[in-house]
């Protein structure tokens, strides 16, 4: 049998930090927004946002998951901040680079309504207030994001990207993260028991976090 590796298509405040505590729970090695000091034995990742690695070797070897051997998960892949502004789950080149050299990948997409997102993006430390609209950001373009109302579109538009390019792919899974079944369809999905599901992360970020 292959080994389960998991990536998460998923755009911020949609599930993803729930996503990674039920992962965990499950026993599975989880890379979530950023490598933090002990989760990774080697040197070189440790405080790296997952997007820069990500992209990093991507263009290095060809295969974006190379320094993340570690993982059985990569969860929060993207990554804004005055310097940068890293969106690995709109690429469809990077995911295709995934499913190349990981043929037994499993994606999933956390969704959520997107009006919900748009204002849990807003009131989410500078997220949807600042960062967003200052960035470059695939479907978002600079300048764009200063309402609820164009969040909604680029949420609903990453949603119907992936829609697409995995219509009708065995190793995709949507789930909506409100869905009371959503536990049972990730579970009988991955094929590994989730005996944690709950609510994570609806505090105060830490700063520049993106979740």
């Amino acid at each position: 049998m292959s080994r389960l590796r998991i990536v998460n298509l998923a755009l911020p405040k949609t599930g993803t930090t729930t996503l990674t505590d039920a992962l965990r729970h499950a026993g599975l090695t989880v890379a979530d927004w950023k490598i933090r000091p002990g989760q990774s034995t080697r040197s070189d990742i440790p405080r790296m946002h997952l997007g820069k690695i990500i992209y990093e070797d991507y263009f290095a070897s060809g295969d974006p998951l190379s320094r993340l051997g570690e993982f059985d998960a990569i969860n929060e892949m993207s990554a804004v901040r005055e310097d940068r502004s890293l969106w690995p789950q709109t690429d469809w080149a990077l995911l295709q680079a995934i499913q190349t050299h990981h043929p037994g990948v499993k994606f999933v997409l956390t969704t959520r309504d997107p009006a919900k997102t748009a204002d849990s993006m807003m009131r989410w430390n500078n997220l949807g207030k600042r960062r967003l609209p200052q960035a470059d950001i695939p479907g978002l373009p600079r300048g764009f994001g200063r309402s609820e109302n164009e969040l909604e579109h680029w949420l609903s538009g990453h949603y119907a990207f992936c829609r697409h390019v995995f219509a009708g792919a065995e190793n995709f899974l949507e789930y909506d993260i409100e869905d009371d079944d959503a536990p049972q369809k990730l579970s009988s999905y991955l094929g590994i028991d989730l005996p944690w599901w709950g609510k994570s992360n609806q505090g105060t970020p830490a700063p520049g976090e993106v979740t």
